[in-house]
């Protein structure tokens, strides 16, 4: 039921002190503690190691610690403490001085207003200021910049498995950290099997289910190597548990593996590889990368996942589409054309997409490069129809962040399955331009489709409208429907790790419903001047009512010359190819205008948007 119904991970836990993700986590935070004090690091340098550069969530330890609140951290450290005598690192849970001198001031964080950060206003600027206190003098200072030459080097490396082995391998202070806490955490979970569970893989699913970690610990040892690591912690006179030794001596190296696209872990009761229960309906990608890749490129990979149904997978940052995107895209319906039934896409990355690369548009419109820039759009567009149009049903499956391009290209697809949290928009109009990949052609054309005989048509164009023009932005699937980029047909996902193997079985529907090539679409009503008039007569009265920037009203006034069909005499029925074509052509005169650029470049530099 909370696999299916609420999305949600359950591990099965023994009934010992702090169960699972609060004794390891726990630990990890008292063992960081511990070296942070030998190295002489600050809490912004160790929330700076212990962040999103590790896969872990972005409040760190010290933030999650004023969320949660100090007096949690005491009661679980010191119930470990006492209850501990059998728990080789029971010293470790005893309080360090300035964490019992904050509890009697009552520094709790959030609940109290301040902990290990204190937010103030600043008495010259009037602005939000972040302190931190110094744990030496326990006064707070002002945020420091944390400057370490290993943490400039991974900013490179988006992939999370490359990033922690460039960290352990760093001779800084930095790496210097993430080795003795990732030791000490290694040598810890070791030891708690069987005390905690008897399964090492449960281990795992508590630490990413309970404390938002993207790996577990296990799977960090994996990446980190584990011959390599039992090595370097012998070294430090820090011996693994036996039966890390023993699985080690038997040839077995990886706590994981994979065997025709299934994910086994080692079982240590039967000295062997076993599958982990309720997993044999997850298609996870990483499963699929030593077999049944099909063909790929710098920005995007395509596998076989069975049964006639191909995957592509977005690799950028961010996953934004560009070329080599693109590219992927044309290939894998060519290829599923030729040899397969139906495509997927889809990634298990944290988002889908963050949408087409703005940065390159940037580029060329800062050169003036208007024919490379037509050029793009209009291979984006015509990637699309290409989606829409093939002989192959296309499955989206869009989660996280789909914004901008990301948007379009589901739109574009036959059938999305979403997953319960994602957060779907179009929301170029937030960077001086409107949707050019074919966003603002299909919104119009879900809208015109849905015109009933009667019905006051200006008013749902209207909306529709509003929401390009707004850039709204789903906070769920469910509103996504309510917004009209997913429609009857579509289908939610609520267990994200499900996402995928959904996604295929619906492609596989609708390839034995007898899925047949769709035939381009001239028969799309606009209305012509009528409600260009009207949004033109709306768009003004914001703009005289200082809602909008005069910007802004140039902008809506393109959007609403697109979605109006031009300045058509009357009610006309148009392709979606004449619908492109003004959606390409109000794109391309936007990126000549000083104000987009300057959004567009604050967005890059900032990630803000400008108001100008």
């Amino acid at each position: 039921y909370g696999d299916l119904y609420l999305g949600k991970t359950t591990v099965l836990a023994k009934d010992t002190p702090a169960f699972i993700a609060n004794r390891v986590g726990i630990f990890g935070i008292m063992d960081a503690f511990a070296h942070m004090e030998r190295l002489g690091l600050n809490i912004d340098e160790v929330d700076r190691i212990t962040g999103p550069v590790i896969g872990r969530p972005k409040s760190a330890t010290f933030r999650t610690l004023d969320v949660v609140g100090l007096d949690t951290l005491a009661k679980v450290a010191q119930g470990l403490y006492q209850t501990g005598e059998k728990d080789e690192a029971r010293d470790l849970f005893q309080l360090p001085p300035y964490v019992q001198q904050m509890l009697e001031k009552k520094w709790l964080g959030d609940k109290s207003g301040q902990g290990f950060y204190k937010k103030t206003k600043n008495a010259q600027t009037g602005e939000t200021e972040i302190l931190t206190l110094n744990l030496s003098s326990l006064e707070y200072t002002p945020k420091q910049k944390v400057k370490f030459a290993s943490m400039e080097q991974l900013k490179t490396i988006e992939a999370l498995k490359p990033r922690l082995q460039a960290l352990y391998a760093a001779p800084d202070k930095a790496g210097e950290f993430f080795r003795a806490t990732a030791h000490g955490l290694f040598g810890y979970i070791a030891n708690r099997i069987p005390e905690i569970s008897d399964e090492l893989y449960r281990i795992d699913d508590a630490l990413r289910a309970g404390f938002g970690w993207d790996i577990g610990p296990f799977e960090m040892w994996d990446t980190l190597g584990v011959v390599a690591t039992v090595k370097a912690m012998q070294a430090e006179n820090r011996e693994p548990a036996a039966w890390v030794t023993e699985m080690l001596a038997a040839g077995h190296t990886s706590f994981y593996k994979v065997e025709k696209g299934i994910r086994l872990y080692y079982d240590i009761a039967t000295k062997s590889y076993q599958n982990i229960p309720g997993t044999e309906s997850f298609i996870i990608l990483d499963n699929f990368r030593d077999s049944n890749v099909v063909w790929k490129n710098a920005g995007a990979t395509l596998f076989d996942i069975g049964e006639g149904i191909l995957n592509l997978e977005f690799h950028s940052k961010m996953n934004t589409i560009g070329s080599e995107i693109i590219q992927g895209l044309n290939k894998a319906i060519e290829v599923g054309e030729k040899d397969f039934r139906g495509l997927v896409v889809g990634n298990d990355a944290p988002n889908f997409s963050a949408g087409a690369n703005l940065a390159l548009v940037y580029m060329y419109a800062l050169e003036q490069d208007y024919d490379e820039l037509n050029l793009m759009i209009r291979q984006f567009q015509n990637t699309m129809m290409r989606m829409r149009y093939s002989a192959i049903p296309v499955v989206a499956a869009p989660h996280g962040l789909t914004l901008g391009g990301g948007c379009e290209l589901s739109l574009h697809a036959d059938k999305i399955q979403a997953a319960a949290e994602t957060y779907i928009g179009l929301v170029e109009f937030g960077v001086g331009l409107i949707p050019g990949g074919g966003g603002t052609k299909e919104m119009t054309l879900r809208t015109a489709e849905a015109f009933e005989e009667g019905d006051p048509e200006f008013n749902s164009l209207r909306n529709t409208f509003t929401t390009i023009a707004t850039a709204k932005v789903s906070t769920s699937a469910a509103e996504a429907f309510d917004l009209k980029f997913m429609r009857p047909g579509d289908a939610i996902t609520i267990n994200i790790n499900r996402l995928l193997a959904e996604a295929k079985l619906a492609a596989i529907e609708l390839a034995e419903a007898g899925y047949t090539q769709p035939i381009p679409r001239k028969d799309i009503k606009v209305l012509g001047k009528g409600a260009l008039g009207m949004f033109m007569a709306g768009v003004y009265a914001m703009y005289e009512g200082s809602y909008i920037s005069e910007h802004d009203r140039k902008i809506a006034n393109k959007l609403a010359y697109v979605m109006s069909g031009g300045d058509l005499s009357a009610p006309t029925l148009v392709s979606e190819q004449y619908l492109l074509d003004l959606e390409r052509e109000a794109f391309l005169s936007l990126t000549g205008e000083r104000k987009t650029l300057e959004r567009i470049k604050s967005i890059l530099t900032s990630g803000k948007p400008l108001r100008n």
